[in-house]
């Protein structure tokens, strides 16, 4: 008998595509399946909705997978699910490096492949797909055919399954340092030791977004990491770029990527604590044309939302009050809680503390290979604005 499991979907969330099902829905469960074994799910006023992976000691108490209560969960299966993936990102005339699986929003829930050059570096953060881990990294040689997979599974967020954290060569080992192109720079990536998978490949978009509003401008990179901002700043003709990281490694490989690039006349990298740097008063005519925000996430998850909401309208109102008028604010979060209107909302509310008004000139997200489930709001995590300050 296939294990059964009855939930409660009463804003038929689940039915219109939310994979989450999580343990308060649960009305009852028919067998006894094993944690990360997948199970039927039906709702139990309106029938079957499909099948998922179980883990009885995680909130979210499945997966979804697909909506075919008979389908095959199998190599082909999974085969299958990575070949439309990949498909799409083709078809969208994606770059050489990009993420080819993006979880949820290509139906393979806690699923992250993110591809540099001819290099994979997979995540399985959930423990039914762990289990798969052997079938997904058969369908991406199949059909990528990588040169190597390296495993990142480093996260915290995997002990909240009950897995343990583990990095290393699936298969073959090779050589974890690379050089990606990004629109025509050159940044140095390393999928061992890099933050997350070995580079940050969804500001690809925003990064571009500065062409126009940094031609001859002195910009401050905030949160620089290894630079994305900070260098594309200077290629499209900033005449002085200081980018700040608390981070000294992060710091060290933006100044990598600045000569990488012949562009270390030009920026200047600091390990420096951003709201202390914004604190203190700028000189008469030192002061910046361009100020970009990119803090990691406040917000990691929903009870952290109301000290996020502080800390982003803070940053911003020191950012606000350092620029002149006529100068850009680029604001970003990538927290996934931080909604798009609330984000607009805190940075309005920080340009009426500052006394300044804002003019928005660009409003960007994430690129075509993180797309964006409709059904599934945490897919959409990423926003950026330019603000003209007036």
């Amino acid at each position: 008998m296939r294990h059964r499991l009855y939930i409660d979907d009463a804003r038929q969330r689940v039915r219109l595509g939310h994979p989450w099902i999580f343990d308060n829905q649960v009305r009852r469960v028919e067998g006894s399946p094993q944690p990360g074994e997948v199970v039927q799910v039906f709702d139990v006023r309106k029938g079957p909705l499909g099948q998922g992976y179980f883990n009885p000691h995680s909130k979210i108490r499945v997966r979804m997978l697909t909506k075919d209560l008979d389908e095959a969960v199998d190599a082909a299966f999974f085969r299958r699910k990575v070949q439309a993936a990949w498909d799409l990102r083709v078809r969208l005339g994606q770059p050489e490096s990009c993420r080819v699986v993006f979880g949820e929003a290509d139906g393979l829930p806690a699923l992250v492949v993110d591809k540099f050059n001819d290099v994979l570096v997979v995540q399985t953060l959930a423990l039914g797909m762990d289990r798969f881990k052997a079938e997904v990294v058969q369908a991406l040689n199949e059909v990528l055919s990588p040169r190597g997979i390296y495993e990142r599974n480093d996260v915290p967020v995997r002990e909240k399954e009950g897995l343990g954290q583990v990095k290393g060569f699936i298969g073959g080992a090779f050589d974890t340092g690379l050089e990606i192109m990004e629109n025509g720079l050159r940044f140095a990536v390393d999928v061992a030791q890099g933050q997350k998978t070995g580079h940050f490949l969804d500001q690809r978009l925003n990064h571009a977004a500065l062409e126009h509003v940094a031609k001859g401008a002195r910009v401050l990179d905030c949160f620089t990491h290894t630079g994305g901002f900070a260098l594309h700043a200077a290629q499209y003709g900033a005449r002085e770029v200081l980018g700040l990281d608390i981070s000294g490694e992060a710091v060290a490989q933006a100044r990598a990527n600045a000569v990488l690039n012949g562009l270390d006349g030009i920026c200047t990298f600091r390990a420096e604590n951003v709201f202390d740097h914004l604190s203190r008063p700028t000189a008469p005519g030192k002061g910046w044309d361009v100020i970009v925000l990119d803090p990691p996430a406040f917000a990691k998850s929903r009870s952290a939302l109301e000290g996020a909401i502080r800390g982003y309208k803070e940053i911003n109102l020191r950012a606000i009050k350092a620029l002149p008028p006529g100068g850009f604010l680029v604001s970003c979060s990538c927290s996934q809680h931080m909604v798009p209107d609330l984000f607009r909302r805190t940075i309005a509310d920080a340009a009426r503390d500052a006394h300044r008004e804002l003019r928005e000139v660009f409003s960007g997200g994430q690129p075509p290979d993180h797309p964006v489930h409709w059904s599934i709001p945490e897919t959409h995590y990423l926003k950026c604005l330019i603000l003209q300050v007036l």
